[in-house]
């Protein structure tokens, strides 16, 4: 059991939402709070707290933000800079899966994340870009990447891509991928990046259904020493996409790239555009980006996460779950293309003004270097790193020594994202690490929660964290667990279907031209409720322990199995690096129990934020049953 202070990256918060020992103020629903616009990045420090002014603790900021949300997101939304300002904090049902934030505001991303930096502070480095080979890093200041976000906005406005067009990224972590996301968002384009391993026939399944108007891609991608031919794929998949009328090729390496009728060439033509671009005003709940991700029926569904919500619920996740403050950097290795690398790569980090890292390599390349992951912790100074449990069990069964040799003091927290992280991975990751002196906070959430929402911190100064669970509810997020009735579980020591009472900013709008697929899969099955499809545990102090998803269960002899808790007990082998379990049919126990025994080093199309589905998995090796 691990206890640290989490109290330094709340007050800014708590500071802004006070109470007063003399009296009350009360607001409608309907109104705007009444607190004064103000930034309150990561960069600023708490405002001035007058006579008779109490701060909130963290267990009163919970109860505010469930109690009365309208307040605490009302006041919460004055740190991002508006257009215009909203004058209704929501509007939200859903058991019709209405969800509304900041109704009549508006705001332009591309200027939170970039201009209100630059006014500040314009020389700090917003990105640093970890090439492949160790030692090659490139370091992007705020400026800079403004400047190159405007041009390729320029690039875009020039070619017809307007406000609401769809605007495919199939690109490796790049700053100029950034640029890209960012880019759209300033002219109000809808950016759905694409992990840059997919197949051709699945980056065109999700043109089709976007129906983008240009793909914005590279001539190749560099990873683990090996070359991708990303234009090669990019060129298959547009012959079956009839909306595409522009494929922009940028370069990553030396190799040209074969040009043909609808190709431009984006470095060329982004030298010839202004560095300047106005951003665009978007509404709050225009769409900033779809994401896809695999549906039970095979077909991908794409998520759409909307404006002002989901870059403030990024924001403070970003600063509260990982006391992330001013000139920190921030070393997130997830790719672009999963929710992991848009909320905590790119729009999360940014809006907050710190640097962060773009991770372009493998844990285990060079070769010969099985710390890829801390020698770069020591070679850029990484104040919080945030990896996936794969990754980890990978390294773990490496000396310790590959840990040892590299300056980790930098470090001062730690972060797991994904599936849920097992007992030896956790205790590996905290221990060696960590040198138990940082606090490890596993996290959950899904692309369609936009941001995480359980996880150890915030929390009371000095609060415990417990090994392997999520623990405790971010700000606005209320879990209820299920049970087989489809009635709430009370109490502690029970489990149950993880569902969430009431909306929360960063959520998920609607399955883009689906919205009828969006009701049915997460509020039809419990009416009231967002239905996560994960089960929980909550335990006797009540904290929460996620024990997998629900259609994972195996039914083995009339006894339900979470594959879950297989595959912790499978990875406490040393010989077994990584484990997926799935159910087959048996003619007398129901279900067994396969094991699948992951090629190492292989990170494959899953990412750090699980499985993608079984038509997308690349490669799989070994198979051994259990």
């Amino acid at each position: 059991m691990a206890s640290h202070s989490s109290s330094g990256s709340l007050r800014v918060l708590r500071a802004l939402l006070t109470r007063t020992r003399t009296r009350t103020r009360t607001w409608t629903c309907s109104t705007r709070p009444p607190v004064p616009q103000r930034s309150l990045s990561a960069s600023t420090g708490p405002p001035p707290v007058g006579p008779g002014i109490e701060p909130l603790s963290h267990s009163e900021l919970y109860r505010l933000s469930i109690t009365d949300p309208d307040r605490f997101w009302g006041s919460a939304a004055q740190r991002l800079r508006w257009v215009q300002p909203f004058h209704r904090v929501r509007d939200c049902d859903l058991s019709s899966g209405r969800i509304g934030w900041f109704l009549g505001g508006k705001i332009n991303v591309s200027v939170n994340c970039l201009d209100v930096h630059v006014d500040k502070h314009p020389d700090r480095v917003a990105l640093i870009w970890d090439r492949d080979e160790p030692g090659t890093e490139v370091k992007v200041t705020y400026r800079g990447l403004l400047e190159t976000t405007c041009r390729l906005a320029n690039v875009l406005k020039s070619h017809g891509i307007a406000k609401g067009d769809r605007v495919a990224v199939y690109m490796p972590v790049s700053p100029l991928a950034v640029a890209t996301m960012l880019a759209c968002a300033r002219i109000g384009a809808v950016h759905t990046v694409v992990f840059a391993g997919f197949s051709a026939e699945a980056l065109a399944g999700r043109i089709q259904d976007a129906e983008c108007k240009a793909v914005v891609t590279c001539n190749q991608g560099v990873r683990g020493g090996r070359i991708i031919d990303l234009k090669a794929t990019v060129d298959t998949a547009v012959k079956m996409c009839p909306t595409v009328q522009h494929v922009f090729v940028a370069q990553r390496t030396d190799a040209p790239a074969v040009m043909g009728h609808l190709d431009i060439a984006l470095e060329e033509v982004m030298s010839r555009q202004s560095p300047v671009c106005p951003p665009e005003p978007m509404d709050s709940e225009d769409p900033l980006f779809l994401l896809y991700t695999s549906g039970s029926t095979g077909k991908p569904k794409g998520i759409v996460h909307t404006q002002a919500g989901y870059l403030l619920y990024t924001a403070l996740t970003h600063q509260y779950v990982f006391n992330c403050r001013e000139g920190d950097v921030f070393g997130c290795v997830a790719d672009v293309g999963w929710i992991t690398g848009h909320s905590y790569v790119v729009y999360g980090p940014l809006c907050n003004g710190v640097t962060t890292v773009l991770f372009e390599s493998t844990p285990v390349y060079p070769t010969q270097v099985r710390g890829r992951y801390w020698e770069t912790v020591q070679r850029l100074g990484i104040n919080q790193f945030y990896g996936a449990p794969t990754a980890l069990r990978l390294l773990l069964k490496y000396d310790d020594t590959w840990v040892k040799k590299y300056d980790r003091s930098s470090l001062r927290t730690l972060g797991s994202v994904g599936e849920p992280i097992n007992h030896e991975a956790w205790h590996w990751f905290y221990s060696v690490v960590g040198e138990e002196r940082c606090p490890l906070v596993d996290t959950w959430w899904q692309t369609e929660t936009g941001g995480i929402c359980i996880a150890p911190r915030p929390a009371e100064e000095g609060a415990p964290i417990i090994p392997v669970m999520a623990m405790r509810p971010f700000y606005g997020i209320e879990p209820v667990l299920m049970g087989d009735k489809g009635v709430p579980v009370s109490g502690p020591s029970v489990g149950g279907a993880l569902c969430i009472r009431q909306p929360w900013p960063g959520m998920a709008r609607t399955i883009y031209r689906d919205h009828q697929r969006f009701v049915d899969a997460y509020f039809k099955p419990y009416p009231g409720f967002y239905f996560t499809g994960d089960g929980a545990v909550r335990s006797d102090e009540g904290f929460y322990q996620i024990t997998g998803r629900m259609d994972d269960v195996i039914n083995v002899s009339g006894h339900r199995l979470g594959t879950a808790e297989i595959e912790d007990a499978l990875d406490e082998h040393p010989l077994v690096p990584e484990t997926a379990v799935i159910g087959i049919p048996h003619d007398i126990k129901g279900e067994e129990k396969k094991g699948q025994r992951l090629e190492e080093g292989l990170e494959g199309p899953e990412g750090p934020d699980g499985p993608e589905g079984p038509e997308e998995l690349l490669v799989c090796v070994g198979c051994v049953l259990v």
